[in-house]
């Protein structure tokens, strides 16, 4: 075959793997539908990889082998938005909504005006280009004119396409509407905003790996969406699989700054040509003709909140006639034609008492408000983390502020807003400390990081939370040794490295307080029976930076000995699913310093026999979701024997889960399951089949 015909074929071939490529991907996450498996849809994939490589001249921006994570920015540049990006008003009962209804019947009195309305996810609004077809930027909303390009992040979000759809996967009736408006055109360019948001799920995983890492939680996942998205390294944003919504068809840049872009008359009519050019809307819409409907949509959305997979807090409810919605205009910052309609908040007000910086076993400092004791959500509370020295900053809050704190579900308490207009000039600013409050050794700030970090060794306060960690349930599980017996013999100097603890007689204990003769032996002999461990476990009792459970499983699986993982380099660690770039360049160091070379050969002196762990299949590449009250074992139990088993554990019921294991009182999930056809198990049938 001569090189031009092969070079023709080759690049007809590259388009149509593309179209194909890119079809299924709006079936699965546009319309949730799998047409082909993932395995073919990789081999697809692999195949325009390989054709590409060899013919580099036809990779296009909207190739799906596009969607790289980039090397990182040194900062992000401006991009002008093409027309204002505005912020909702908040509306929070019937008569705010009413109110609303009776400022646009004063602009448009001869007009009968009725509603579109949408679940509103609470996740980062921006801004999307597209030209001839092709994604070409991407922005955060800035200060509504202009924002930042964060286009490398937004290509690693599977749901946001890099390309319109092709006509050729029309349906019928999107073919005979697209002929009148030109939605189908791939030579329209246009602007498209919409809402990257996170799940529940990754959510509860990411904080359930900072609480193993004795690290501050997230406060909300509106706030991992944001960060994900303005890290200038594109490998976060990566990792953290994100998602998007589009929810408005700004503008249809070769007609003009239309109104009416593609002759698109309703706001509904734009979600419609959302969807059709390959972009996924929220999964709850209602068209509304009057305000008492737009009541109804909120009550249901309301007592449904929770079965959602993402966070919502509210609705957002837009004038449906797109000429009349721009005819209201604009009041300071947010349309007049729509409005978010939210939910009840779990806000009070309270006062700053004092201001307390914890020292976790990683070395973390952490500040934390004391609060004059305030009920939120049914609980009394004194205390609320400021999460960081960045976020004490931003908030600028100070000692006797009056403030407003919040607390969402299981998130723990934080302080939200400073009500600077009650000062009376008694408040005190905030000092970070400039060494460790406990040891007071200097402290760092890592580049590229929000928190502060005391590097001592021998720093008291890491050492007695490492020490509480290995002992605990996570760690050796030593029974009988909590954290109150940890201090007394931190305290008495009986102990002050994990090594101390395997080298105690029972004379070391009886002459002191509460040790009786029978709760002496008993501690010895559990510590001694502490000392075969499983390598996952040991992992985690030794607190490796960064290194939670998930990760330390991933490794014990993944290498036959504590001295492969010791010997591994930063590559091969990063090449563990579970293993980022950040967490295997910890994990090199941690066993590359001497002072934890010292530590790991002390335990094994005194005896503890660290066991190989071959990891068991039998639920590899299942899903669990585990809820409600068992008989026979509690939920963490179950949860580890699915992961020993080489299944995951979920906390949220979706379309992924392959079981749910139901005890007593499964609430909403297990309506959730029966919904989405999962396979609920009881308890029986769960410890019959792990049998």
């Amino acid at each position: 075959m001569g090189e031009k015909k092969k070079e023709k074929e080759a690049k007809k071939r590259i388009e149509r793997l593309k179209e194909l490529i890119n079809h299924h991907r709006y079936q699965y996450h546009v319309l949730n539908k799998e047409e082909i498996s993932s395995a073919a849809l990789d081999s697809l994939k692999k195949e325009l990889y390989d054709l590409e490589n060899e013919f580099p001249q036809f990779v296009a921006p909207d190739s799906p082998t596009q969607r790289v994570e980039g090397e990182p920015l040194k900062e992000f540049k401006k991009i002008r938005h093409y027309r204002r990006m505005l912020s909702f008003q908040d509306a929070f009962s019937k008569e705010d909504m009413r109110d609303f209804e009776r400022r646009i019947t004063r602009i448009v009195p001869e007009e009968n005006v009725d509603y579109f309305c949408e679940l509103k996810v609470d996740g980062l609004a921006i801004e999307l280009i597209y030209e001839e077809g092709v994604l070409v930027s991407g922005s955060t909303r800035g200060d509504g004119i202009i924002g930042e390009d964060v286009t490398q992040n937004l290509k690693t979000i599977d749901s946001i396409p890099l390309g319109l759809r092709s006509p050729e996967f029309f349906s019928k009736e999107e073919e005979e509407i697209s002929s009148h408006s030109g939605w189908g055109d791939k030579k329209k360019s246009l602007v498209v905003r919409g809402e990257v948001f996170i799940s529940k799920e990754e959510f509860f995983n990411l904080n359930e790996e900072r609480r193993k890492e004795d690290l501050p939680l997230y406060a909300n996942p509106r706030n991992i969406a944001a960060g994900s998205i303005r890290q200038l390294d594109p490998s976060v944003a990566a990792e953290r699989n994100l998602d998007f919504f589009a929810y408005d068809l700004v503008a249809d840049m070769k007609e003009g700054d239309s109104v009416t872009p593609f002759n698109i008359k309703t706001h509904k009519g734009k979600h419609e040509a959302l969807r059709t050019l390959g972009f996924k809307t929220v999964d709850k819409e209602k068209y509304c003709k009057a305000m008492e409907e737009v009541f109804a949509f909120y009550e249901e959305v309301e007592r449904k909140r929770d079965d959602y997979t993402y966070q919502i807090d509210g609705i957002a409810v837009f004038v449906n006639d797109n000429e009349i919605f721009e005819r209201l205009g604009v009041a300071g910052k947010a349309p007049r034609g729509g409005i978010a309609y939210k939910f009840p908040l779990e806000h009070s007000t309270t006062v700053v008492k004092d201001v307390l910086f914890q020292v976790g076993r990683t070395g973390a400092i952490t500040p934390v408000a004391v609060l004059k004791p305030v009920q939120l959500g049914g609980v009394t509370i004194s205390r609320a983390t400021l999460h960081n020295e960045d976020e004490v900053k931003r908030l600028d809050v100070r000692i006797n502020d009056t403030v407003v704190v919040g607390r969402a579900g299981d998130v723990i308490p934080r302080v939200i807003k400073v009500l600077p207009e009650l000062r009376v000039g008694k408040e005190k600013k905030i000092s970070f400390p400039t060494k460790c409050p406990l040891c007071k050794e200097d402290i760092k700030r890592p580049k590229g990081e929000a928190r502060w970090y005391c590097k001592s060794e021998d720093c008291k306060g890491t050492r007695r939370e490492r020490l509480h960690h290995f002992v605990s349930k996570k760690g050796f599980d030593i029974d009988g040794f909590g954290k109150k017996v940890v201090d007394k013999l931190l305290e008495e100097g009986l102990i002050s490295t994990p090594v101390d603890i395997f080298n105690l007689k029972e004379g070391d204990l009886l002459p002191l307080e509460r040790f009786a003769e029978k709760s002496t032996n008993n501690l010895i002999k559990a510590i001694e029976n502490s000392k075969r461990i499983p390598l996952s476990k040991f992992l985690q009792a030794i607190s490796i930076p960064y290194t939670g459970e998930a990760a330390a499983r991933a490794l014990a699986y993944h290498f036959n000995s504590l001295e492969d993982i010791s010997n591994a380099s930063v590559e091969e660690l990063m090449a563990i699913p579970d293993i980022g770039p950040v967490t295997a360049q910890s994990i090199h160091e941690f066993f590359n310093k001497e002072e934890k070379k010292r530590l790991i050969e002390g335990l094994k002196s005194a005896g503890v026999k660290i066991e190989a762990e071959e990891r068991a299949t039998k639920f590899a590449g299942k899903t669990f979701v585990v809820t409600g009250a068992m008989k026979s074992l509690k939920r963490e139990e179950a949860e580890e024997m699915i992961s020993k088993l080489g299944g995951r554990v979920s906390s949220s019921v979706s379309k992924n889960t392959s079981y749910l294991v139901a005890g007593e009182n499964p609430g909403s999930k297990l309506e959730k399951a029966r919904e989405l056809e999962v396979r609920v198990l009881t308890e029986e049938e769960f410890l019959e089949m792990i049998k």
